[in-house]
């Protein structure tokens, strides 16, 4: 994978002293082709460079039981050449018009990406138009290319034991949802898959109703409607596969899974089944009070379980709180831990339940809250200094189902959000019925001639 992005942090947080102007950008048009993609167009005129990037609505919460793993695999025969480019010749291209370009995978999308000087997004569209319809690789390539993937798994999860953590706590916390499944895919479906199940994929999903064209900087609307329309226009749409829901029924208790890898320190994981934003419903306050509550838990140097477990009690090494508001599947309120030297699974565990409680029984502070979206304010407004970073939160929000119209609404509501409210998500989600424990049990580490014991 060129890059690989298992989750994306869909953080919205913002001063409640500062004046959002409410509406629709004017500086952003949204159209629509007659064969379905979806064209958006955020002008930006501050540096004569631009963000050209594709989004196909499929990632591995598509796949099937044998075949995980196929998303990812086909982001990487994408660079493999039409009847127009030869294999490896996308990328040279790119970069002989001063350039760069990547892809990356998740589990709700596909996404593809150029960021050149303006006079040359007519070139990048033609080139990312061509291998929407015209994708060709024989069986040799697919040979090649899937062995870089099995040694990109080998590297990145099967030798990484947080990655190997991560991967069991997502495949014990859930059921029947197909975020169970890793987006590398499993080494045994990645061993059994052919060139054509990455075909299949192919003819299945990446076509024009499927995909949406987000196109960021220097540009004027029309000439980039026009531009899209000539290259993307005359691809014909397709009837798309069936999404089944594939629901994830309800956790009854506690989930527990241990894993056994060679590391230098224990981990542990506690994840609990939470609530994500859905469309239609984004007066919901549930998802932007647990987006809070990550900030007061691991927001900022001195937040609650930073201060606590790292500074003061020194029971860990380092904290991570994650949780996505926004995604197409079921979502996850996740807080992870390195044991510091010394200490256990156990202590750390009885640490974090403290702070929970604390959080539970006497809230959090007004002041807290606000010092909270005085922080986070200014890396919105920097994602915004960014053309890439627009054409990410346009893209990201498109494919969880919401318009990026919703986002300046999304902005304007986490304002509302009070203290009383992120004490109430603690106390309703952060719950035993709803969690799942994985800990990391480290294996001394061996030489690779001798075997013998570090």
């Amino acid at each position: 994978m060129r890059i690989k992005l298992v989750q994306i942090t869909f953080l919205i947080f913002l001063f409640s002293q500062v004046s959002w102007a409410s509406g629709v950008d004017p500086n952003t048009q949204e159209f629509q082709l007659s064969n379905g993609l979806k064209l958006i167009v955020r002008e930006d005129h501050r540096a004569p460079t631009v963000a050209h990037m594709v989004w196909y609505r499929a990632g591995s919460m598509d796949e099937t039981n044998g075949r995980t793993g196929v998303a990812h695999v086909l982001e990487h025969m994408m660079f493999k050449g039409t009847e127009k480019v030869k294999s490896g010749e996308f990328s040279r291209l790119v970069a002989a018009i001063g350039g760069r370009e990547n892809a990356f995978t998740s589990r709700d999308y596909t996404a593809y990406f150029q960021q050149v000087e303006k006079t040359k997004l007519d070139e990048v569209i033609r080139l990312e138009a061509d291998r929407m319809s015209n994708l060709n690789f024989d069986d040799a390539e697919f040979l090649k290319e899937i062995q870089v993937v099995m040694e990109e798994r080998r590297l990145r999860t099967e030798d990484n034991p947080s990655s190997l953590l991560n991967e069991a706590l997502m495949a014990t916390a859930f059921m029947s949802s197909p975020y169970r499944h890793p987006v590398v895919g499993w080494m045994n479906d990645l061993q059994n898959m052919t060139a054509n199940d990455a075909r299949d994929w192919y003819r299945s999903w990446y076509k024009p109703n499927n995909a949406t064209v987000v196109i960021a900087g220097d540009v004027d609307a029309k000439q980039v409607l026009a531009t899209v329309k000539k290259y993307y226009g005359a691809i014909a749409a397709q009837e798309l596969p069936v999404r089944k829901p594939q629901l994830e029924p309800p956790q009854k208790g506690i989930k527990q899974v241990q894993v056994k890898a060679p590391a230098d320190s224990a981990q542990l994981a506690m994840a609990w089944k939470v609530p994500r934003l859905e469309p239609g419903k984004l007066d919901d306050p549930d998802p932007y009070a647990l987006e809070l509550l990550t900030a007061v838990l691991d927001g900022y140097d001195n937040a609650r379980l930073n201060r606590v477990l790292v500074k003061q009690e020194k029971v860990v090494n380092d904290v991570s709180v994650g949780y996505d508001m926004i995604s197409r599947g079921p979502e996850l309120f996740l807080i992870g831990v390195t044991m510091a030297k010394g200490k256990t699974v156990a202590q750390a565990q009885g640490s974090i339940r403290k702070a929970l409680e604390e959080i539970k029984q006497k809230g959090v502070l007004e002041s807290e809250l606000q010092r909270i979206k005085v922080r986070i304010l200014s890396e919105q407004i920097y994602k915004r200094d960014s053309i890439f970073g627009q054409a990410m939160e346009i893209g990201g929000t498109e494919m969880a189902g919401f318009s990026w119209k919703d986002i300046e609404y999304m902005l304007e509501r986490m304002q509302k959000i009070t203290p009383e409210q992120v004490q109430a998500v603690a106390k309703k989600y952060l719950v035993d019925e709803g969690l799942t424990i994985a800990v990391l049990d480290p294996q001394a580490r061996k030489t690779r001639n001798q075997g013998v014991a570090q």
